[in-house]
């Protein structure tokens, strides 16, 4: 009796072994990291209490979408000057910050040709009226902060980053109103813009500073006339690009370079795409489209951003600028950035019929359902405004006050890491150069989510929660399973290792 009794028990035992086995089996293996209101700064979460009628998200890698280039911020003499003023300890913890492996990891960034608003004054490579050859052309302006900045980013960075390139005009001389601001470039100098162009690649170069990627000009429908602008209408850009800056850097060998259109509000997108793409000849020069958000960083504008993509399927779609701006950032108070005080631009200028894309809306929000709402609908790169800005917001010559994710006060030598750092490390971290963004079918709707397979194998899952209830779903790929739980107004990167 003792030994039928001893074998039932190995039966048993065996039997539930088995079970626990067949469990584990059906177990998905992850990783989640959650950054939050009640204060979680991309923490890592082991465990979760999970109720069995929690809703299921399925993860469809067989549904393939874009490729993506990067994620990453700006380098501005604005942030490279305030870098310079804080102790070599606080550059170097802002840099590993932004660009080693265990920081933020950037891998697609900007810079301004010659002056911008986030410059400390005016300047121009190339001051000297009539010099068509551009004998004189300098970049000397940009030793003393700019290019160290970069060159220190680089050096911090095991992967590298690409680095898009923008001028705001063109030096006042070749324009019709001979100002920094506004007005337009002069046919008579359309070559000797471009010639402007290939000087900068060259020089920078010199420097150890390959520029992947150029814009013919920051928002070329202006600013207002506020700061450096200058315009240029679809087809006057399509003209200089296809005519003129294509040729030209083909001619120097630097067909590599990318030339990206247009850049400035995704709301325009149709009006221009049309011009850029409309025959062989005027998308040749052409590979990509940028954009910006401020005409609402509220608004997405899905239907713009999927009809660039239709009109160019095989060319890059990437937001070059975004931030919280016409507000002066709030010292160490992180709950600010989640709460819906922060206004842009809009809400003060904009016409009465589109005041509605300009609402109070948190800082954070806007990032994360921007960047998601982005990725969904074709975008392959996303990137940040000013890295570093100081406590008004600046410097910016024009005062032009905006928020950057780390804010410094350089006479205190003090360092402040805002949400928004967190929120840009969720995607610039996990989702890698080369990732393809995948399908996610999600029925929960106050969730908003976007799904990639890194070149890697692993697969990285970015869920926003806005609201002011946690959440519980599961995660589902391949049949196996794992419940998880999202915190109220957080977000969430769900990392599944290419091993399930």
């Amino acid at each position: 009796m003792k030994i039928m009794s001893y074998v039932m028990a190995c039966l048993f035992l065996g039997f539930m072994v088995s079970c626990n086995q067949k469990e584990q089996n059906k177990a998905l293996n992850v990783e989640v990291y959650e950054t939050s209101a009640s204060g979680n700064k991309l923490s890592k979460l082991d465990s979760f209490q999970i109720n069995d009628s929690a809703k299921i998200i399925r993860i469809l890698p067989s549904k393939k979408y874009q490729t993506i280039t990067g994620f990453g911020g700006s380098f501005t003499e604005s942030s490279a000057y305030l870098l310079n003023k804080l102790s070599k300890v606080n550059r170097k913890k802002v840099l590993d910050a932004y660009f080693s492996e265990d920081g933020a990891h950037y891998s697609l960034t900007r810079t301004h040709i010659a002056s911008c608003d986030f410059s400390l004054n005016n300047y121009t490579y190339a001051p000297d009226e009539g010099d068509l050859e551009l004998t004189n052309f300098s970049i000397e302006e940009d030793r003393e902060d700019l290019i160290p900045m970069i060159k220190d980013a680089m050096a911090t960075s095991k992967d590298g980053f690409k680095i898009i390139a923008s001028p705001w005009t063109a030096p006042p001389w070749m324009k019709d109103n001979k100002n920094y601001v506004g007005g337009k470039l002069l046919p008579e100098f359309y070559d000797t813009f471009a010639l402007y162009f290939n000087k900068y690649l060259e020089a920078y170069k010199v420097e150890g500073i390959d520029i992947w990627g150029i814009t013919p000009v920051n928002e070329p429908h202006g600013n207002g006339n506020n700061w450096e602008s200058m315009h240029f209408n679809p087809v006057e850009e399509t003209d200089f690009v296809q005519n003129h800056l294509g040729p030209k850097l083909e001619a120097e060998g630097k067909r590599d370079v990318k030339i990206l259109g247009y850049d400035q509000n995704r709301a325009g997108l149709k009006e221009w795409v049309d011009v850029m793409y409309a025959t062989e000849a005027s998308s040749r020069y052409f590979d990509g489209t940028a954009i910006h958000w401020y005409e609402s960083t509220y608004e997405v504008f899905p239907e713009a951003l999927q009809y660039a993509h239709q009109k160019a399927p095989d060319k890059f779609l990437i937001e070059t600028e975004g931030c919280v701006d016409s507000e002066v950032p709030k010292w160490k108070d992180d709950a600010w950035y989640w709460k819906k005080e922060a206004t842009d631009w809009g809400w003060d200028w904009a016409a009465e019929d589109e005041k509605y894309l300009h609402p109070k809306y948190a800082p954070v929000n806007r990032y994360a359902r921007d960047i998601i709402g982005c990725l969904n609908n074709w975008v392959d790169g996303w990137v940040d405004w000013n890295m570093v800005l100081d406590r008004q917001g600046g410097p910016n010559w024009f005062e032009n006050w905006c928020v950057a994710p780390v804010i410094v006060d350089p006479d205190a030598n003090e360092v402040y890491f805002t949400p928004l750092y967190y929120v840009m490390a969720h995607f610039s971290k996990y989702i890698r150069p080369g990732a393809q963004v995948i399908g996610v079918s999600n029925p929960i709707t106050d969730l908003v989510m976007t799904a990639a397979k890194n070149p890697n194998g692993s697969i990285a899952i970015i869920i926003f929660n806005e609201g002011k209830e946690s959440r519980e779903f599961r995660i589902e790929l391949e049949g196996k399973q794992i419940g998880i739980g999202i915190g109220d107004q957080a977000i969430q990167t769900i990392i599944i290792p290419n091993k399930i």
